[in-house]
């Protein structure tokens, strides 16, 4: 049995590690997660109280088309309900892009270090990958423009950028979308959406009028705390949406999910209230590594990239005997980082604690 050989040099996702497997290798008792970026106020009662509502009904199939969650959203959007592709995860629907438009004797450009996947699923369907640096953390999105040529068919702009944190503006990715072809598609991930503060961010929903070519991506799995109901949804033309539901799988969004999902868009006061917490939690972390002198870069989303200017590996396994678990900036790109998800104010602060620790042993040898 041989594999396409193009996939042997995919490298396998490695999520952040579980709780559970750490207390185990381990022997420890207490275990706070702060790599995954999950939402560590959970999730709206809302949503809780519409699963165990539909708990009865597990025999069922899926509504196959998203039908009510697709009318909610497309009026909390003011889209329409056509505009709409729902995904297990946005994940899939970078998927169903990369089947739908790439392929080999073609191109996808994208910024690196960016959210993985982009160049993953690329490369899994054949295509040529054309990667451009950051600029200071920050996506070049004119040299993006500017590494476009007549086989390019895809372009990815994640926004705020993942591992980064960072975002562009406005201005910039309006010159982005006029300098770009009409026949290249405009991916712009926007997951962490909702956690953006920045007044310069781009709204991009209204940009869909002016520029068919777009396609928005967003996800339930973030500060809505769905992540593991594994619902994202994507916002573009008509035609996109069409094109992507010719590789789109039958019932690819669980009953849950579809309930979850919709309970949740109900509770606005959740997601604000969540939003200001976490914009509280990334302070309490900032001001500590002010104090100590280290960089980061500026963040807009519910994570914080950091330079300890030390062996990646080697601080994270530090802090996972402490019982903390981060994201290694060797995974990501970024030697000498640590991706740290903000936690609760406690969970910020044993985080600190353990680092301040960590960080005068390494100055006493």
């Amino acid at each position: 049995m041989l594999p396409k050989e193009r996939i042997l040099g995919v490298p396998v996702y490695q999520p952040g590690k579980p709780i559970d497997e750490v207390k185990r290798e381990l022997g420890l008792t207490e275990v706070i997660k702060l790599a995954s970026n999950e939402n560590p106020y959970g999730y709206s009662p809302k949503a809780k109280e519409a699963i165990v509502n539909h708990l009865n009904d597990l025999a069922l199939y899926p509504d196959g088309g998203t039908m009510e969650l697709r009318w909610d959203l497309a009026k909390f959007l003011q889209v329409k309900p056509e505009q709409l592709i729902f995904g297990n995860g946005s994940d899939e629907i970078l998927q169903m892009i990369c089947r739908t438009y790439l392929g080999e004797g073609v191109n996808t450009v994208m910024a690196t270090p960016t959210f993985s996947q982009y160049r993953s699923n690329a490369t899994i369907d054949g295509a040529e990958l054309i990667e451009v640096p950051l600029k200071n953390g920050v996506h070049d999105l004119e040299a993006m423009a500017a590494a476009v040529n007549e086989k390019t068919r895809v372009l990815w702009v994640c926004n705020p950028n993942n591992p980064s944190g960072t975002i562009n503006t406005e201005a910039e990715l309006l010159q982005l979308l006029d300098n770009v072809s009409s026949d290249v598609l405009v991916v712009l991930d926007e997951a962490y959406y909702e956690y953006v503060v920045d007044a310069d961010y781009p709204q991009t929903v209204p940009l869909l009028d002016k520029y068919p070519n777009l396609i928005i991506l967003r996800t339930f799995s973030k500060i809505y705390g769905l992540a593991a109901m594994r619902i994202g949804y994507g916002i573009a033309s008509e035609k996109v949406i069409n094109d992507l539901n010719h590789v789109r799988e039958p019932f690819n969004t669980g009953s849950l999910s579809q309930v979850a999902a919709r309970a949740a868009l109900t509770d606005q006061e959740f997601v604000a209230k969540c939003r200001e917490l976490n914009r509280q939690g990334m302070k309490q972390l900032t001001d500590k590594f002010d104090e100590w002198g280290l960089s980061y870069y500026p963040s807009q989303t519910n994570f914080i990239l950091v330079d300890f200017k030390q062996d990646s590996t080697e601080l994270f396994q530090k802090l996972l005997r402490n019982g903390l678990i981060v994201r290694s900036g060797a995974a990501l790109g970024f030697p000498g980082y640590q991706r740290i998800t903000v936690g609760t104010p406690e969970q910020n602060a044993k985080l600190l604690a353990v680092l301040e620790n960590l960080l005068q042993e390494t100055v006493s040898k």
